[in-house]
Order: structure tokens, then sequence, then C-alpha cells
């Protein structure tokens, strides 16, 4: 066949396959829309909203005990509870406390200062014990408590998880299927047809194009359903920085299954793209937690531009020009994996 019609028809017939061969793996639906749900389900319900936690404290055997426990009992944010001093010491090396107070004629604080909760805990006891002892302020303030919305963990979080999701199911979903192909055979089938290599590749991103888009649809229901997570920018743009993030990866996935004869080797490869950047693009926290001299390489990260590009929208509500610098990357990596593995692609 020639023509407009015969130059689609395999690129077509490849990527109905992609669908068929979805739909009838159980295993490839639950990687792609079920771990990136129970990931969040369990990290939404460990990080939700609940107030203001209260900080452990011990407070050690002592002739003060009762009047330090009078004066802890009235800190919204400590809970207290009484132990000898070497099981309260043996709490705190194991971080179950956060402060040990030993209430002496002149009270003793014991506190690891590594430990994140120690310095708040720290001023939360000092404030109550020295109330209790008849301090005043000179200076009352005045506090009004406010909730901005996207400041829960959560909101922060599933940005993260959609990125992760779309990156593994694109490196995963894409590569393993063609290195399947490749084992079975059935590549060295298809070298003996007319099918462009460039029709092929193009096919497989496609068919992850479409199941991008139901990913992310799906993750986004769930998330506003179950933990009321908002997009605070347009949702549209929000869906499309999301499938450029995927067609992006899909052409790293090609580049990495293009030689790869074997699971072993296709395995290795994908969890050495993979494994890196899920630790150093922030999917789980911010990847400014990392040194200055490290961040030129990971902005430059697929991942990290997706999720920073994502959290952009979803949370501070930005627009097409804040992405593009992001956009770039994604365009470098997604156009010069894809033209390499063109050019390294092999059917046998």
């Amino acid at each position: 066949m020639s023509g407009p019609a015969g130059w689609l028809n395999p690129r077509w017939q490849l990527f109905l396959m992609r669908l068929r061969s979805f739909t009838r793996e159980p295993s490839a639906t639950f990687w792609v829309f079920g771990f990136p749900l129970l990931m969040s389900i369990a990290l939404g319900l460990a990080f939700r909203n609940q107030g203001a936690s209260r900080l452990s404290v011990a407070v050690a055997d002592g002739p003060k005990r009762p009047e330090v426990l009078a004066a802890l009992g009235g800190s919204e944010g400590l809970s207290a509870d009484t132990m000898p001093l070497a099981e309260a010491r043996e709490a705190l090396r194991r971080g179950k406390v956060a402060l040990v107070i030993v209430p002496e004629s002149t009270p003793r604080l014991l506190l690891d200062p590594t430990q994140p909760d120690a310095r708040t805990a720290r001023l939360l006891a000092v404030d109550a014990l020295q109330r209790a002892a008849g301090r005043t302020d000179p200076c009352p303030l005045a506090e009004e408590q406010v909730t901005v919305p996207g400041s829960r963990y959560i909101d922060f979080l599933v940005p993260g998880l959609l990125g992760f999701g779309l990156m593994s199911s694109s490196i995963w979903g894409l590569g393993w299927a063609i290195v399947q192909m490749r084992m079975g055979k059935l590549l060295r089938r298809l070298a003996a047809t007319p099918m462009r290599k460039l029709d092929f590749l193009l096919a497989f991103a496609t068919g992850r194009l479409l199941l991008a888009l139901l990913e992310v649809l799906f993750f986004l229901g769930f998330a506003r359903l179950i933990f009321d997570v908002r997009v605070a920018g347009n949702p549209l743009t929000f869906v499309l920085w999301a499938l450029a993030g995927a067609l992006s990866f899909a052409g790293l996935s090609a580049l990495v299954a293009s030689r790869a004869e074997s699971s072993e080797t296709a395995s290795g490869l994908m969890n050495l793209v993979t494994l890196p950047m899920t630790v150093l693009s922030g999917v789980f926290f911010s990847a400014s937690h990392f040194p200055a001299w490290l961040q030129p390489v990971l902005q430059a990260l697929p991942l990290t531009a997706l999720i920073d590009g994502l959290r952009a929208v979803a949370i501070d509500g930005a627009g097409v020009p804040a992405l593009l610098l992001p956009g770039l990357v994604l365009l470098v990596w997604g156009v010069g994996s894809f033209a390499l593995a063109l050019r390294l692609f092999r059917w046998t």
C-alpha cells in the first residue's frame, strides 16, 4: 500500500495492539493505576491534617514533679508522661520523647539537639514552666490561625506521586513491552515487513500517551474525592503538562529498550534510570533540600522538571510562562532520547 493510509496503517495497528495487550495484563493495570493510589492513600492517611500535634515529653522522678506536671498540663503542644530517669533517657535515645525534664530544685532539661522536635519541645516546656512560676508577658500578642489551601503535605505529595507514576509506567510499560517482543522473536518478524522503525516507536509512544491521559484523570479524580486535593491553576494546563512529561519519558524508555536483549539487561537499565530520579527529583520531599552545588544537576533531570511543573500549576496556580524552562528540559530529554533511539534501535 502507498499514500497516507498505507503509511498510517502499521502505526494504527500497533497502537491497537498495545491497548489490547494492556487490557489483558492485570499486573500492568495495577502498576499504572493501583500502585500510585495505594501510595497516596498510605502517605495521605499518615500525614493528613490532625490539628496541632502534641510532642511527647518525659518527666523523671524529682521533688518538683507535681508542679512540673501541672505546668505542662497547660501547654497545648506537649504531652507529658512520668517515668524513671533511666527509662526516660532510653526513651530519649530511641526518639520516643522529644525532651526529658528532671524536676529538681532547679529543673534540668535533657534533649538531643539533632532531633527535629527537640527545639520546639524545649521552647514549649520553658514557656510553660516560666508561666507557672509567675512570668508575665509585657507585650501581649494577638494570634490569628490561617489555613492556606495547598499547604497540606498531601497537596505537595500528589503531584510528586503522579510524576513518579508517569515515569514508572512509561519506562516499564513501554520499554518492557519492546524488550519482551524482542525476546519472543516478534521484532525479528516485523523486520521482514516494510514497517519503519519510526512507525513502530511512534505507535508505542501514542499508546503511552492515551494511557497517561487515563492515568492522570483517574489519579486527579481519586485525589479530589478522597483527600480534597484541588488544582489551583488551569486544570487543562496541568493535564497537558503531565502528558508532556509522559511523552518525554516515552522517548527515554525507547532509548533504554533500543538494544536490550534480555529481561535482566532491561531491568538493570530501567532501574538505573528510575531509581536515582525517584530519590533526587523530589517525589516525597522538595529537591531543594539537597546541597546547592547539586541543584543544577537536579534541575536538569526530567522527573524534577515534571514534578516542579505539576506542583507549580496545582499549588501555586502558575501558568504557561512559568513552565517554559522545565518544558525545555522535558523537550531536550524527550526529543533527544527518541532521536537517539531511532539510530540505535535494532529488530533483533
